[in-house]
């Protein structure tokens, strides 16, 4: 039987950092997670630099044999309409390919690591819990995604209550060929909204790779939006002719539209677990990381005491930095009002830059979230 102070189940960017900050503060963590890294994690990927301070990331450690691309600019633009070009004079954002990302930040952790392991069983014993028939702890921290099983024990009903967006994108390193037929400028991704402002899409290169995707606030209907975008970029010369046609999918849920019971007797949820990405962007790195470093110091400072009602502040905590689950904002407007709104914002560079991009995307008004 193995013993730990605190078990993270799932070792993406909420997980290693919650167990990052709790090996830190002296506990014997272990994370568990039914993969072994680096795995094949698709995703858009671009971290900004309030995310890179929080991590306290050595850039330069990273960077060596790593991708870690600056981003100075974005384009933007709504269905095929003429895009608009935003650019910075300094960097806004480093691109990243998630399973390199994840993969250092879980060995940097310093927690002991029990990869390739799927959490089959939970079971409460007095005070404790029974992982696998094999792990004793008396927190778990479920760090797992949007699937994670910790959530599904507290409750989280899977495309059943809950209004998921649902995405799909590919990532690949671009031949020669491909590299010369790629029109996207590897330091300005490229974002563009679907018509009734129920999605958008996206291409992105990250130095020799190129991300391409699409998400989507309903599942019905995705492949052939995707479709349609994909041959839209391919006719713009956006993206190779050649490029894969296989994507992956993937669901999140906004943190507006989460119904998730996040917290009970020894149980905390981070990250896409929790339900946490940003309403307009659907982007969850830096919430994901954010939440998992919280929810450390909650539990550090309970002290061993982690019963509900002394760790039932991490509720409180993340409504202070992420704002209420019953938030409304422009894109909850109705279809009709928004559309037409969007149409005409959506074309001026001030809109682009200092809603959809600084606020919406990159959260640049949002302070730095420092840990100790």
């Amino acid at each position: 039987m193995d013993s730990c102070d605190a078990l993270v189940v799932g070792g993406g960017p909420a997980g290693s950092s919650c167990a990052r900050l709790l090996t830190q503060a002296g506990l014997d963590v272990v994370v568990l997670d039914k993969s072994e890294f680096p795995r094949d994690k698709v995703c858009a990927g671009w971290i900004t630099p309030q995310v890179v301070e929080t991590l306290q990331l050595d850039t330069d450690d990273y960077a060596q044999g790593r991708v870690f691309q600056p981003i100075t600019a974005f384009v933007t633009g709504l269905g095929k309409g003429a895009p608009v070009t935003v650019a910075y004079d300094h960097v806004i954002s480093y691109g990243i390919r998630r399973c390199e990302f994840d993969n250092y930040l879980l060995r940097r952790s310093g927690a002991r690591l029990k990869l390739g392991e799927p959490l089959s069983t939970i079971e409460r014993q007095g005070s404790h819990w029974l992982i696998n028939d094999s792990i004793r702890t008396p927190v778990v921290i479920g760090a797992g995604g949007h699937f994670c099983p910790v959530a599904r024990f507290l409750g989280a009903q899977f495309g059943r209550d809950e209004h998921a967006i649902s995405a799909q994108e590919i990532e690949f390193e671009m031949t020669p060929a491909q590299l010369d037929a790629c029109g996207v400028a590897p330091e300005q991704p490229e974002l563009y909204f679907c018509d009734d402002l129920k999605g958008y899409g996206w291409c992105f290169r990250k130095g020799n790779f190129l991300n391409v995707g699409l998400g989507r606030e309903e599942s019905h209907g995705l492949a052939k939006h995707l479709e349609l975008f994909r041959e839209w970029l391919i006719a713009e010369g956006r993206i190779p002719a050649q490029s894969p046609a296989r994507f992956k999918g993937h669901a999140y849920l906004l943190r507006t539209q989460s119904p998730r019971s996040i917290v009970d007797h020894g149980v905390l949820l981070v990250g896409d677990a929790a339900g946490l990405a940003y309403p307009q962007s659907g982007e969850g790195i830096r919430p994901a990381i954010e939440s998992g470093m919280i929810a450390a110091q909650v539990v550090i400072a309970a002290a061993g005491d982690l019963s509900r009602d002394r760790i039932e502040d991490y509720e409180a905590q993340l409504q202070a930095r992420f704002g209420a689950r019953n938030a409304r904002s422009l894109p909850l407007c109705p279809p009709g009002i928004r559309a037409a709104l969007a149409r005409t914002l959506l074309k001026t560079e001030w809109f682009a830059r200092h809603v959809v991009l600084n606020r919406w995307f990159l959260h640049s008004e949002q302070p730095t979230l420092a840990f100790s």
